[in-house]
């Protein structure tokens, strides 16, 4: 029997057309979805953790989290009596190997650590304004960023999943980056263009794409014509970047 190829993103994207993302035909060590602390957090402080768990079930992939997004969702929180709970959630997550850390496709520990050190500099020596460089990622981003390359040179199909909208902007559209920052700045601001080719390349989706995919699948369990709607508010809600406009264009695919 031929496998078909299932489509399991429409993505509404700035103002570009809606892109794809495919799975189904590949084995499950031959693709990945990369998770950036955000996007899980999103999914956490919702109560929809186990959305997580049933999605990674229709996957036929990893769910990957790097050293240090996981020393954000969980080892840090685990000590905040305010993140505790959402903390042992993911952590279970974790634990049952519905994530798993980047080596179990092979990758090194320390070859990420230095792959994201490398990506911090050139993402903050990218935008600076009156001679003073301007910080956009912290090392979280830079890890998800570091394995999403790794991956790709060895032939791994990826994607990451991140809400925050300055990593998107970095690599997607780095002109609407720049803009957003002199008016969020007040103040003029140059790219560094010898910078720009090294954030090319990344593919992306938010929060709100994942649990549009659960609601298709029939993964969330709850009925009513305003069940897609509250759930990507929700989402925008607890932290994903998205306007009105795009969860209503995300409404319309039905």
């Amino acid at each position: 029997m031929v496998p078909v190829t299932t489509q399991l993103i429409k993505k509404p994207l700035q103002q570009q057309a809606i892109k794809t993302y495919q799975i189904g035909t590949l084995s499950s060590t031959q693709k990945a979805i990369i998770f950036d602390s955000g996007t899980l957090i999103s999914f956490s402080m919702n109560g929809l953790t186990d959305l997580i768990r049933k999605l990674r079930g229709i996957f036929k992939g990893r769910f990957l989290i790097t050293s240090d997004v996981k020393k954000e969702i969980i080892d840090k929180p685990l000590t905040i009596k305010r993140f505790e709970l959402e903390a042992l959630k993911l952590q279970a997550l974790l634990d049952e190997g519905v994530l798993e850390m980047p080596s179990s496709l092979g990758l090194n520990e320390q070859e990420i650590s230095t792959r994201a050190n490398e990506i911090m500099t050139f993402a903050n020596k990218m935008f600076s304004s009156k001679g003073k460089e301007i910080h956009l990622l912290d090392i979280g981003e830079c890890s998800s960023l570091a394995v999403s390359k790794m991956l790709t040179e060895k032939g791994i199909q990826n994607i990451l999943a991140v809400d925050e909208r300055t990593t998107r902007m970095l690599t997607e559209n780095h002109e609407g980056l720049r803009n957003f920052l002199q008016k969020k700045l007040h103040t003029k601001i140059q790219i560094n263009e010898a910078n720009i080719k090294f954030f090319q390349g990344f593919k992306f989706l938010r929060s709100t794409e994942l649990v549009y995919v659960a609601y298709k699948k029939g993964l969330v369990g709850l009925k009513g014509s305003n069940v897609l709607d509250a759930l990507l508010y929700a989402m925008k809600f607890k932290g994903a970047a998205i306007s009105e406009d795009e969860i209503e264009q995300i409404k319309t695919m039905g």
